[in-house]
């Protein structure tokens, strides 16, 4: 049977594509070409369909998720608050998955970040 190898990319709508990329550069480090291409560390992707009627992507308008891996959500955190991001204040710790924290981008997209175990 043919299978998927991976994540080929992530693809949001935005009112302005330029200044929504801009941010994800500029804010979470994610330093995509020209083409949008990002050259990810390798390491584990969740993939989790979730009931309909959840309430944990933010939104009962947003429909997925992004979720990133960093290696120090504490740090990140800190760093995406001096920024003046939309950072959630709680955080989540789960034994032996890890640690998860959330930011908001300023499209209104809750995006969740996850220290692994």
């Amino acid at each position: 049977m043919e299978r998927v190898l991976g994540i080929g990319g992530y693809f949001l709508r935005a009112a302005d594509p330029d200044a929504l990329s801009s941010w994800y550069r500029d804010f979470l480090g994610l330093d995509a070409d020209e083409n949008g291409t990002w050259q990810q560390e390798a390491g584990p992707t969740v993939f989790a369909p979730f009931p309909s009627d959840s309430d944990y992507f933010g939104s009962p308008a947003q429909q997925t998720m992004l979720n990133f891996r960093v290696r120090d959500l504490d740090a990140m955190l800190a760093q995406l608050r001096g920024k003046g991001a939309d950072v959630a204040q709680e955080t989540q710790d789960m034994d032996g998955v890890g640690r998860f924290g959330w930011v908001t981008d300023p499209e209104g997209n809750r995006i969740e970040l996850w220290q692994p175990a």
